[in-house]
């Protein structure tokens, strides 16, 4: 009993500790779940209809297209400018899929795996030619080919004695086909929803009728145009209620001049580039003298100078076509000697320095057609396997009926000079590469490789040409650590002098910088005023600066070739523009103006019973104009300027009639019908309504308008990409 007694005691003081336990508990919990949420939050690089793109997703997405480009470019890597616009089109695309994909649903708009094999079995789909799978004599897909490799794809794959090297290249194109099935199913199912709402929009036959009377009856006016630079804009300045008035007019009759589908800034900035000092020149023409001497004596071989160079063109010791070269070796390759040498020479094109060295010349095919059988193994039962096989080559056996006792399929493929040109390759690739394009066509030959033997047929070759077998040195010529310092630190200096927008622009001038602006920028234009490497000036100006800031110093541009410095000068939100907005103000204030100019005009001339009278005003000009059709806007020589609107008043005009107070956009019109005529021909009435429904077509673009409006699209990538 006093055991419980005094736990009773202490029964106040074991609450406390219990509730401190729960809410550390509870704590924990909501922590990590405020934790899981931020993370979630950070993978978000946009949205469409409410819902958010993940990153990886996205990523994923693009690492398809990048191997796909790849595998049409040889495998060459992208640059960073390709990657740039490689993401935007990825994205687009993804964007076009998503929206279309929602309409599509909606509609009950599918294509079925049975559509989508029909298209791959006939080769309709334009990116089928995209493929490998191309018949070499006809140019277009081969559904054959396709299936064969299918069909042998997991054998190989799971051939133990396959190379492992050829496994990797056949995953990679199983990869890339899968990109373009899918490809294929996506194009579809867009070409669906465009031709239903093409077939949403024909032309009747009265309709065509009245666009063959409007093109072909044509009338000849007697003219007057009073132009608005006949008042002053002083004299008819906009109130404004009258520019509040003319926004709500126009608002909807331009939703895309009207409505921000993103944020965007107006910025200013100084860029300051750093360029090569005449010493920074000198330095680097004496290192690649030393360079130009080791290849003219042969102390180093022609690999090792290019790479202790850090030269930026490859060296593998294949024989080059000149197109592969850089242009300007390729301007003076031709009148080279063998063994000749030039440089170290300076080249504007791409502001670099070089040495080249024409080691040999001579003619080669661009592109070779040949068959290979994989021999794996390199001990003695492998060798007798490969002179087996060549002895019944030579004796006429067939080569792809040889390989198919070993489970491969021998097709004929072809190699071109561009797969291989400037292509970073070990020894015995190159070797292989040489053999390919220096057998004679009808010939067998085998290239020993690691780990066992190719055996190659080589069955044609096209198209002979010069290749060289060229070193070239090439060093851009960039500039040095202290030319570097000495232009950061004047730049450094001179903002830490002015550290505000007025003061910056106040003394950019007399210290020899320039300021420049740029409206509307948005985080979508990946740069700051074009210049590489911007990315964390990007971020600054959307997700931290606020109006009148002025940014840190940035290094950017091409191996940090510039400095930068932004300045924040205004913030456009996303949705409806202000009234308040410079730009958007000073149109309407003109639109104000030229309405205010049009009623004082048509005041004047009010009650005009002919052309005389309206020739009376101020500044009235005349002119006579023919050929005058509803189809087509009027072209007035004495303004200078077409008028869309006169069409349609002219062509509503019978002979003799004279009608004034006709407002344009550059002047108050009054004419005279003087002669209506009708052109020779008849009308082709099936003709007419295709031309008809084509001209009706072009309004598909502003479906699609709108339909990216609805779809509410959120872009946040730059956080992303560098």
């Amino acid at each position: 009993m006093a055991a419980i007694q005094k736990i009773r005691s202490y029964g106040v003081v074991l609450i406390c500790i219990v509730g401190l336990a729960l809410f550390a508990f509870i704590a924990e919990e909501l922590v990590r779940a405020i934790s899981t949420t931020r993370n979630v939050g950070r993978q978000v690089i946009g949205e469409i209809y409410g819902e958010s793109v993940n990153y990886q997703d996205f990523n994923t997405m693009y690492e398809e297209y990048e191997n796909a480009v790849k595998m049409g470019g040889g495998g060459q890597n992208l640059t960073d400018a390709q990657a740039v616009q490689l993401r935007d089109q990825v994205w687009n695309e993804y964007l076009t899929q998503q929206i279309i994909g929602h309409e599509a649903k909606a509609l009950g708009l599918t294509v079925t795996d049975a559509e989508v094999q029909t298209l791959i079995n006939t080769g309709s789909a334009p990116i089928l030619k995209q493929t490998p799978f191309i018949n070499q004599q006809t140019g277009s897909f081969d559904a054959n080919m396709l299936k064969q490799f299918i069909a042998n794809y997991d054998e190989i794959m799971n051939n133990p004695d396959y190379p492992e090297a050829q496994k990797e290249s056949l995953e990679q194109l199983m990869k890339y086909w899968k990109f373009i099935e899918k490809q294929v199913r996506q194009q579809a199912l867009v070409e669906k929803f465009q031709a239903l709402m093409s077939n949403c929009i024909i032309a009747n036959p009265e309709s065509a009728k009245a666009a063959f009377e409007a093109r072909n009856t044509e009338s000849t006016v007697v003219l007057a145009a009073i132009p608005y630079t006949t008042i002053k804009d002083t004299d008819v300045q906009p109130s404004e209620g009258e520019i509040k008035d003319k926004y709500d007019e126009l608002k909807g009759q331009y939703p895309d001049m009207f409505d921000m589908q993103q944020e965007t800034r107006d910025i200013k900035y100084i860029a300051v580039p750093i360029e090569a000092s005449k010493a920074d020149h000198e330095a680097l023409r004496k290192e690649l003298l030393e360079y130009a001497q080791a290849l003219e004596d042969g102390s180093a071989t022609p690999a090792n100078v290019v790479r202790e160079s850090r030269s930026s063109c490859l060296y593998n010791g294949l024989p080059q076509s000149k197109s592969s070269l850089p242009t300007d070796v390729a301007a003076i390759v031709d009148s080279m000697a063998v063994g000749q040498m030039e440089g170290p020479y300076e080249s504007t094109t791409d502001n670099s320095m070089n040495v080249v060295k024409l080691i040999s010349k001579t003619s080669l095919p661009d592109s070779v057609e040949f068959r290979r059988i994989d021999i794996p193994g390199t001990d003695e039962k492998a060798a007798q396997t490969v002179d087996s096989i060549m002895t019944a080559l030579n004796s006429g056996a067939i080569m792809d009926s040889i390989a198919k006792t070993y489970n491969q399929a021998a097709a004929l493929q072809w190699v071109t000079s561009a797969q291989v040109d400037g292509a970073q390759l070990n020894e015995e690739n190159r070797d292989f590469i040489l053999t390919l394009f220096s057998t004679p066509a009808g010939t067998y030959k085998k290239v020993d490789v690691a780990g066992g033997c190719i055996i190659l047929q080589i069955n044609d070759r096209r198209n002979f040409m010069d290749k060289y077998d060229v070193v070239v040195v090439k060093r851009a010529i960039d500039f040095s650590d202290d030319t570097h310092n000495e232009v950061w630190n004047k730049f450094s200096s001179f903002l830490a002098a002015n550290p505000n927008v007025a003061d910056i622009e106040a003394n950019a001038s007399q210290n020899g910088y320039t300021v420049r602006e740029s409206q509307y920028v948005a985080s979508t234009s990946h740069y700051i005023a074009n210049i590489s490497s911007t990315t964390d000036a990007l971020r600054w100006v959307f997700d931290k600066a606020k109006k009148g800031d002025v940014s840190e110093l940035y290094e950017c541009g091409t191996n940090n070739n510039e400095l930068l410095v932004v300045m924040v000068t205004d913030i456009h939100k996303k949705g409806a523009r202000s009234i308040n907005d410079p730009n958007l103000r000073a149109l309407l204030e003109q639109e104000v103006i030229k309405d205010k100019k049009a009623v004082q005009i048509m005041e004047s001339t009010e009650g005009a019973k002919s052309l005389a009278e309206v020739m009376k005003a101020q500044g009235a000009v005349r002119d006579t104009i023919s050929g005058i059709t509803f189809s087509a806007p009027v072209f007035v020589t004495s303004v200078a300027s077409s008028e869309p609107v006169l069409s349609g008043a002219v062509a509503a005009s019978a002979k003799g009639d004279f009608v004034s107070g006709v407002r344009g956009d550059n002047a108050v019109y009054a004419f005279q019908v003087i002669d209506t005529k009708k052109r020779p021909g008849e009308m082709d009435a099936k003709q007419e309504e295709t031309t008809l429904t084509s001209s009706y077509l072009r309004n598909l673009n502003g479906v699609m308008n709108t339909l990216v409006r609805k779809a509410k699209i959120v872009d946040h990538r730059y956080k992303f990409y560098q």
